[in-house]
Parts: C-alpha cells; sequence; structure tokens
C-alpha cells in the first residue's frame, strides 16, 4: 500500500518555469523523484543537465504550460513572471500556476488576480532553503492562496520540500518571507556588529560564537522571544522586572562603547533612538519590547 501512495504521487507530471541555480534545483527535486518533467527557459541551454536525465525541453512557454496541470515558476520578479507569460494565450486555462519568485504582497496579490483574469488557478510561494537544500530534509517552502488548490497539488509541491499553507490571502507567503529575512539579517547583523566589538579586544570570532550563540542567543529566543509572544498579541509589557527607560540606558552604553573602541556605531545609534521614540510616546515605565508598538507605525519622515 505504502508503494502504491509513492507511485501515484511520483507520477505527477510537472512543468518547471525558469532553470536560474533555484529553478535548476526545484526541477531537479522532480527528476529525483520520478516526476515527468517538462522544463522551458529562455537560454534553452540551461535544461540540457535535466533533458539529458530524462526531462522534456518544451519549444515555448506556452508549449510548457499546456504540457502539465500545474507549472512551477521560478523567475527573478513579478514583472518577468508577466513578461514571459503574457505571450502563452489561452494556454494557462484551467491550470494551475505555482510562483517561487520574489516581490512584495502587493505584487503578489496583483498577480494572483493576473492569473484569474487567464483562468489559471494561482498560489504564491516563497523558498526558505538555498538551492542545495531543495528537495532534503528540513527543506520548506512557504505558499498562500486557495487551499484547496494547495490540497490538490500538494503531493508535488512536497517534492521540493516540506510545504507549508499559509492562508488564502496570496501575499502571505512573499509577507512572511520578507519577515524572516528581515531577522535573518538583523541577527546577522547584532552578531557581527558584536563580534566586531569584542574583537577590538583581541578576542575571536570563533571564541565569542561559543559564548554568543552557544548560550546567549538561545536563552534570548527561548526565554524571552518565544515566551513573550502571547504578551505581544495582547499589547501587554510591564515594567516590573525592567522598563524601557533602563533598557534605553543599556543601549546608550553600547553606542558609546562603540564609538570608543573605534567600531562602527549607526547600528546601536538606531537602536537607541527606536528606543528614544517608545519613550516620547510614553513606554517609558515599561519593557523593551513595548518597541513592538514603534515597529508598527509607519516611520517618521524628518
Amino acid at each position: 500500500m505504502t508503494t502504491q501512495r509513492s507511485t501515484t504521487a511520483h507520477s505527477l507530471p510537472v512543468t518547471v518555469v525558469g532553470l536560474g541555480p533555484m529553478g535548476l534545483a526545484l526541477a531537479e527535486s522532480f527528476l529525483n523523484a520520478g516526476h515527468p518533467l517538462t522544463v522551458w527557459n529562455r537560454t534553452p541551454g540551461a535544461a540540457d543537465s535535466l533533458v539529458a536525465r530524462g526531462a522534456r525541453r518544451a519549444a515555448t512557454v506556452a508549449d510548457a504550460v499546456s504540457a502539465n496541470p500545474v507549472t512551477i515558476v521560478c523567475l527573478k520578479d513579478y514583472p518577468t513572471l508577466y513578461e514571459v507569460f503574457d505571450a502563452t494565450g489561452d494556454a494557462l486555462a484551467g491550470r494551475a500556476l505555482v510562483n517561487l519568485n520574489s516581490g512584495t504582497p502587493t505584487e503578489a496579490r496583483a498577480a494572483a488576480d493576473w492569473a484569474a483574469a487567464r483562468g489559471a488557478e494561482y498560489l504564491d510561494g516563497a523558498i526558505m532553503v538555498p538551492p542545495p537544500i531543495v528537495g532534503q530534509p528540513g527543506s520548506v517552502i512557504l505558499y498562500s492562496g486557495p487551499p484547496d488548490v494547495f490540497d490538490r497539488h500538494r503531493a508535488a509541491l512536497a517534492t521540493m520540500g516540506d510545504p507549508r499553507h499559509l492562508g488564502s490571502d496570496p501575499a502571505l507567503a512573499v509577507l512572511h518571507n520578507t519577515a524572516l529575512l528581515e531577522m535573518m539579517y538583523a541577527t546577522m547583523n547584532g552578531f557581527l556588529h558584536a563580534t566586531a566589538l569584542v574583537g577590538t579586544a583581541g578576542v575571536s570570532a570563533v571564541d565569542f560564537a561559543d559564548l554568543a550563540l552557544g548560550w546567549f542567543m538561545p536563552t534570548v529566543t527561548d526565554s524571552v522571544l518565544a515566551q513573550q509572544a502571547p504578551e505581544l498579541d495582547k499589547g501587554n509589557y510591564p515594567g516590573d522586572v525592567g522598563t524601557m527607560e533602563m533598557n534605553l540606558n543599556a543601549l546608550e552604553h553600547i553606542t558609546r562603547t562603540s564609538v570608543e573602541q573605534g567600531v562602527h556605531s549607526d547600528q546601536p545609534r538606531l537602536m537607541r533612538q527606536i528606543a528614544e521614540r517608545a519613550v516620547a510616546e510614553g513606554y517609558g515605565g515599561n519593557n523593551y519590547l513595548a518597541v513592538f508598538e514603534i515597529f508598527k507605525q509607519a516611520t517618521r519622515v524628518p
């Protein structure tokens, strides 16, 4: 029985459009799993290795879309999506389009409307891993759009990685992707700046990483952020064990130390400015998580 389920899922024919490094990895995951595969790329030679393994190279993007019930798109951005697919005529009608490029929530919703006008079912998605991990355990791809469309093609989507459906709003995948990438860059910048700071005293990155990443950051994420997430939803920021004013003092020390040690000080200055705004708006007696209320507001233009 298990073998039959696997064979059925892996017999689903799929089209992949766009064969850059990520698109190539997506296509290879389908071949590795035994899916009949049709591919198209503006530079046909990009498909050579796939064709050698049994993929069919479509002559046109309309031919590629018409070949199978679902098309996975991995192009640069939404304008490129329109540029490539506007020449497909009515080939999209009655078929599913799964768009895995990058952009903004507004662009994702516009793409869903564009697809609907052409009679296509549409899912927007975001790949959360680099190309070498696609199709491997731990690979996650986010999706948003009609749940029935996601459910119908889930078996094929699971070939590329763990498919996580976030909701019917087509903008949710790209919004989550943007939020997670922002968190990644902020975390990396925090670690890199802190490593530069202790490096002025001759501390190696390896030694600091053991303390910062092996103990300190897990404590912050597990004991502070994860536990306090429900309080963010409630807007509850009690200052009984530490106030914004106290944290502002710490941010001032970080800024001054950065200047004294001769390292870049813009990042701590910005954090201090955000905390100062929170104090100015009446959150001085709340804990530091009250900056959440500042982040929910638009940036003030001087």
